[in-house]
């Protein structure tokens, strides 16, 4: 793999998730296209990297310990420059998802989500971040 080939050079994501396993898949899986990972097992260590130093992307599990993902969302998307928020859940409910949507959710994956499929949703959801971005001159 050529540097060239790393879609996430450089991106800054955060997971967060209470299973070691899934923590340490995922970092592997996104260290590999290149991103800059942080890691956070519960709610509150979420929101407080997000308002210190907030990454670009946040990969966000729904039941957390200390404060719940849908709590963590909501306090993330009320930030200025909220990051992409993906969740990712075992919870197959139509109406948790309906409301991870109403408060912003970018994209709401069920578990266990093929590694792949995660960082193609990552990679997309910049992609498309960027055009608003260039459509607003910035």
């Amino acid at each position: 793999m050529t540097k060239e080939d790393l879609r996430l050079e450089d991106i800054r994501v955060l997971i967060v998730d209470d299973d070691r396993d899934v923590l340490e898949t995922f970092d592997a899986a996104f260290q590999s296209e290149g991103a800059l990972t942080q890691l956070a097992t519960d709610g509150n260590e979420a929101v407080q990297i997000c308002n210190d130093d907030p990454p670009d992307i946040v990969i966000l599990d729904m039941m957390l310990p200390k404060r719940s993902g849908f709590l963590v969302l909501e306090k993330i998307k009320g930030f200025a420059d909220a990051p992409i928020v993906i969740m990712v859940t075992a919870n197959e409910g139509r109406r948790h998802q309906a409301y991870a949507e109403s408060l912003g959710v970018d994209r709401y994956l069920i578990k266990p989500v093929p590694l792949d499929h995660l960082l193609d949703a990552a990679v997309t959801l910049l992609d498309e971040e960027d055009k608003r971005d260039e459509a607003r001159g910035e």
